[in-house]
């Protein structure tokens, strides 16, 4: 018993030592503003991409692909760590990158339980959920569990940064009408948090004090209400609300939705591919490129025109809705992702929403940069780390 205590105290010591030794580096790193280097990990299902930063200073990035056949081998995500952290650690080593020199490591965060939005070190708890697949098994639960390891191998912390189950909802906002259906939180929670947070820096506020409606437009699209700091609603990016996207569906309507999966004619897995993945603009045309689009309309396909018409219509409803939640009080709507580089899709928007709030457009999403903000936001001591 004896033992078992002095063995329970000596733990305890080395952790407060290790805090410690970790706390006086990072003072002395910032006393005399020395520069943060970070490993950025953002695991696809068919690719790894990884960047390397100083600071905010991208020094270089590579996406590694995978085929079909090397990830085949392996029966689960989690299988795969091994492959992946190896072929990271290679490409560190091609490139000359010594990994000892690294001060933290960053991974795309995966399918926790529903979290609030912030920057989260990969505790034990954390990586064991991302290893179970707490609310499903994604690529991207690979993230903190490479960030993890490669970590621990070199004395650094690892974190992750605002994952897609990201879940500040408002209470009122859960309710879908069916008590075994609650609305959920499952949208571009990096992206999101990330644009609002640049827009508050630009324009000398807070992000807490501000209140914004951020609308993601990529492979899915997400709209979502931030109302001083938090994400109070958003539609659900994945298989549930808002406006139909490149891949996605959006919300259908529900009786005829019910009478297809019981026709007899498609399985569960047809019916949900008919929602994710060849839902929006992939079964109306056959494309899920907005420029691909855009040019069949103007070269004059009525059918393009028409969808890509209907698509702002929608994006612009979801705005209406968000506008709703805040009640009319919107400081700035934010457009990003990928096809807000689309000036005809931004200029519809402008006009059926226009008059709620101005706009700012970030097209793009730069996840690896978001991902090391989030990190240095914690490290330069703007932010305190998340508890998990």
């Amino acid at each position: 018993m004896l033992d078992d205590f002095l063995e329970f105290v000596l733990e305890a010591a080395v952790d407060i030592v290790d805090a410690a030794v970790t706390l006086k580096s990072e003072k002395h790193r910032r006393k005399y503003n020395m520069s943060i280097k970070s490993l950025i990990i953002n695991p696809g299902s068919t690719s790894t991409k990884i960047g390397v930063f100083e600071d905010e200073t991208l020094l270089f990035e590579e996406t590694l692909r995978h085929s079909t056949e090397e990830i085949s081998q392996y029966a689960s995500i989690v299988d795969q760590k091994d492959f992946r952290k190896k072929i990271i650690t290679d490409l560190l080593e091609e490139k000359n990158f010594d990994i000892k020199s690294l001060n933290v490591v960053v991974g795309r965060g995966g399918m926790l339980k529903p979290i609030p939005g912030g920057t989260y070190q990969v505790t034990d708890e954390l990586l064991e959920d991302l290893k179970v697949g707490k609310q499903g098994q994604h690529a991207s639960n690979l993230g903190g569990i490479l960030a993890r390891e490669i970590g621990d191998s070199i004395g650094v912390p690892s974190y992750i940064v605002d994952p897609v189950v990201v879940d500040e909802l408002m209470p009122v906002a859960r309710y879908s009408g069916v008590p075994e259906l609650p609305r959920t939180s499952v949208f571009h929670a990096l992206n999101q948090k990330a644009v609002a947070k640049r827009y508050a820096k630009e324009t000398g506020k807070a992000y807490e004090s501000l209140r914004l409606i951020v609308v993601h437009m990529g492979g899915g699209v997400s709209v979502g209400a931030h109302e001083y700091g938090k994400v109070v609603d958003v539609f659900n990016a994945l298989d549930g609300d808002g406006a139909f996207s490149p891949e996605r569906a959006g919300a259908v309507p529900s009786g005829a939705l019910i009478k297809m999966c019981f026709s007899g004619k498609y399985t569960e897995k047809e019916v949900y591919s008919k929602i994710v993945g060849k839902g929006g603009f992939n079964a109306y045309l056959g494309t899920n490129d907005m420029r691909d689009v855009v040019k069949r309309a103007n070269e004059g396909d009525a059918k393009a025109a028409e969808v890509k018409e209907a698509f702002i219509y929608q994006v612009a409803k979801d705005i209406g809705s968000m506008a709703c939640v805040l009640k009319g009080k919107v400081d700035q709507i934010i457009v990003t992702g990928g096809i807000a580089y689309n000036e005809t899709v931004v200029s519809g928007l402008k006009e059926y929403a226009g008059f709620i709030a101005p706009f700012t457009v970030y097209p793009g999403e730069d996840e690896l940069l978001a991902l090391t903000q989030g990190a240095l936001r914690v490290l330069n001591g703007e932010e305190e780390a998340m508890k998990y």
